[in-house]
């Protein structure tokens, strides 16, 4: 497997079979781990295309195992990177709560950008109940913060 990233909040790791293998650690990394499972199962239940598929969940481990969204953007600009979060919003009800480019990949195979990283999100839809209590990162705060 290829280390992909390796912080305080999560260790995530590219199987040779492309899949996506995310660790949560640190602080509230069991209610982070809760949470971008039960939003990245919304989004799925609600068929938002541009997002990680749940492939397996090691709930001891708080390990997700997930589809793989293509590579992380280079460059990117700001109005497009707020543009592609105010379409989740709107489109999807949900809030990324971490909109920086950093959390945008691109994927050739689907020909769009796609959206990673939902650990903080929060739900809009009123039908669900509300998830977790987060503190949610610093904005535009450093990785692995």
């Amino acid at each position: 497997m290829q280390d992909m990233k390796d912080t305080r909040r999560a260790w995530v790791r590219i199987g040779y079979d492309g899949r996506v293998h995310k660790t949560f650690r640190g602080h509230q990394a069991k209610e982070r781990f809760q949470n971008e499972l039960r939003v990245l199962r919304y989004l799925e239940a609600r068929a938002c295309p541009a997002v990680p598929r749940v492939l397996e969940i090691h709930e001891d481990e708080l390990r997700l195992v997930t589809t793989n969204c293509g590579r992380r953007i280079e460059r990117i600009a700001e109005p497009r990177v707020r543009e592609l979060f105010a379409d989740l919003e709107a489109r999807y009800q949900v809030r990324h709560e971490d909109p920086y480019a950093r959390n945008i990949t691109y994927s050739p195979e689907a020909g769009s950008f796609c959206l990673i990283d939902f650990e903080f999100a929060t739900i809009l839809d009123p039908s669900v109940p509300p998830g977790p209590a987060l503190d949610l990162p610093e904005p535009d705060g450093p990785r692995g913060d």
